[in-house]
């Protein structure tokens, strides 16, 4: 693989890359740098988030200025406060050992006089969002009449946020032979637009299929009752009890209603939209980042820019109107080389956006089941053990051991765990028992396109496994599914519905294979490591994901309004919790009915 040193970049920026411990270029890096340092060109780069966009241009930037120049010599776009902060950290430290080099954010929400002083004093590159740099060019407090270079970051959604005229405005400012770098995810009629207009000949370059989804991110799709939507989203979390997710609703209310509901059924949830305050807003990023918070409520606008790499799960409360928005949602994770999956909440009536999602990624999205309170349940269950399993001892409870001896006398071994495990399960038991399956049925004749590509999809015959490998032993839902196939010999699509947790996992496979897989795992060690795998108690076995076949669920469904007993708390707790900027620091409260912990 070609190394940082092979792309013709100077030593200073050599020892930042190898200070951040950076040890190979991604693809975009490959492509891009060489042909940004080689010539003083216009480029085009199609590649989705998270794929090291900032180092592609920001290296062949930083080589490129004069930093004994005190003028603005290059000018980055980016859509929103927080891409621009996170851009001008990275630029800072790719450029740490260049002296003289100055890098400034200008961005609205910070005094706009403090903000022109820094320029003043002399920046070399500024990063900036459009209307605050539109401002500044309207007062006179900035000058980019003589840049050399000017940079799109994530051009699709700068003008998806309905930044056209200012982008417009702004490159009209700037000098006709400068270069331009634009980078997006998504190539749209705006887009294209922006590059005829300002543009000569560029060079483009694409990471992927041009408009497509990346391979490492997992589409799914539920189709729930109306009424079902909220009730469907707790189920998936529960049933991913170590989920750390963005949760996108369409509206700022919606964003601000599904974060205060599941905080008050004691989710660890937080609201992120363009109504809180620029500090409120700082306040539960922060706590996101640092995972005191799992599932981000958040609007389109205001999730741009999010930079966190360890996302599990996009779950799309509702589709978007547009599909390079959903394409935009679901880079939130499947970052750095990570797998991720993305799920949809959906009713019958929008069946047709899946699809049109489909042809434009071409990727196909798996149809799954609500997991049903047993699966939940038992996906809980092994979790508490687990979580017994992995809590460290603390040495001052030894203090109270001989009391709490005589309190259990008599009690063995087995008896012991199960009221240990019971303590906490039966809240989770109790609320789910009385719960019916919420899928609604998807008609064959209003899905005929579908109905012949998923013939195959298994609704008999089908077996449930556990296996105690999880994330923890480095084990995605990839990977897992390649372990099994590989190491049992079977074919591309026989093992299906991979369901990885933190120390386990489920999978599928068609009843033929339970003999061999039982066979060979008994007495099989990985490492010098038994590896244990079971038929799970519960046939089902739908909650989590896997690539492969999809997962059935095409014939008649029950309805369920999921009501349950956390329900009668909703109104007592509404008033109390509205108006909050909506994240909690509580893992579950203890009233929460639906966890362990």
């Amino acid at each position: 693989m070609t190394k940082f040193e092979a792309l013709g970049l100077d030593k200073s920026i050599l020892d930042a890359v190898n200070d951040m411990g950076f040890e190979s270029p991604s693809e975009v890096q490959e492509k891009a740098i060489p042909i940004l340092l080689e010539s003083e060109t216009d480029l085009v780069a199609l590649a989705q988030t998270g794929t090291g966009k900032t180092a592609a241009f920001g290296f062949p930037l930083i080589q490129k200025v004069d930093h004994n120049s005190r003028t603005t010599q290059g000018l980055i776009l980016s859509p929103t406060r927080e891409l621009c902060l996170q851009i001008t950290k990275e630029m800072q430290a790719y450029s740490k050992f260049v002296k003289g080099l100055n890098t400034v954010a200008i961005y609205g929400g910070a005094s706009i006089t403090d903000q022109a002083r820094q320029i003043k004093r002399g920046a070399q590159i500024v990063v900036a969002t459009p209307g605050r740099m539109k401002d500044m060019i309207s007062r006179g407090l900035v000058d980019i009449t003589k840049i050399d270079y000017c940079i799109l970051d994530e051009a699709d959604e700068m003008l998806n946020m309905g930044f056209f005229e200012d982008i417009k405005d702004i490159l009209s400012n700037t000098p006709k032979d400068k270069s331009t770098w634009l980078f997006s995810a998504t190539m749209p009629r705006e887009v294209a637009t922006i590059a005829k207009k300002f543009m000569h000949s560029p060079i483009e370059i694409t990471v992927g299929a041009k408009n497509a989804g990346t391979s490492t991110v997992q589409h799914e799709y539920y189709v729930v009752g109306g009424r079902d939507r909220y009730p469907a989203l707790k189920r998936l979390a529960d049933a991913n009890p170590d989920i750390f997710s963005v949760v996108f609703c369409r509206t700022k209310r919606d964003t601000q209603r599904v974060a205060e509901k599941l905080i008050e059924d004691g989710y660890n949830a937080g609201a992120l939209h363009g109504d809180l305050s620029q500090n409120q807003r700082d306040l539960v990023m922060n706590s996101f980042r640092k995972k005191q918070i799992q599932m981000l409520v958040a609007t389109d606008v205001a999730a741009r820019g999010i930079d966190v790499d360890d996302v599990t799960h996009v779950i799309n409360y509702q589709l978007p109107d547009e599909i390079e928005t959903y394409t935009h949602r679901s880079g939130r994770t499947g970052r750095a080389g990570k797998s991720g999956i993305s799920m949809v909440i959906i009713t019958r009536s929008e069946m047709r956006k899946i699809h049109a999602i489909e042809r434009k990624l071409q990727q196909d999205f798996l149809s799954k089941k609500i997991p049903t309170g047993i699966e939940i349940c038992e996906i809980q269950l092994y979790h508490l053990a687990n979580k017994i399993k992995e809590t460290e001892i603390n040495t001052d409870v030894e203090n109270y051991l001989p009391a709490i001896n005589d309190v259990l006398e008599g009690l063995d071994r087995d008896e012991l765990i199960k009221k240990i495990v019971s303590v906490e399960f039966t809240r989770f038991s109790n609320y789910y028992n009385k719960t019916k399956d919420m899928n609604t049925s998807v008609d064959r004749g209003r899905d005929r396109d579908r109905g012949e590509r998923n013939s195959h999809a298994p609704s008999n015959g089908s077996v449930r496994y556990f296996i105690n490998v999880g994330e923890k032993d480095g084990y995605d839902w990839m990977s897992l599914k390649d372990f099994l196939r590989d190491t049992l010999s079977l074919g591309k699509e026989d093992v299906y519905k991979v369901d990885t947790k933190d120390s386990f996992s489920f999978f599928n496979t068609e009843a033929e294979h339970t003999d061999k897989i039982l066979s060979f795992f008994t007495d099989f060690k990985l490492e010098g490591r038994f590896i244990n795998v079971e038929v799970s108690k519960n046939p089902g076995g739908n909650g989590g994901g896997g690539r492969g076949r999809s997962g059935g669920g095409r014939g008649r469904r029950d309805r369920d309004n999921d009501r349950g007993g956390r329900s009668r708390n909703r109104d007592n707790n509404r008033n109390s919790s509205r108006g909050k900027s909506s994240h909690s620091g509580k893992r579950r409260s203890s009233k929460s009915r639906t966890d362990f912990f």
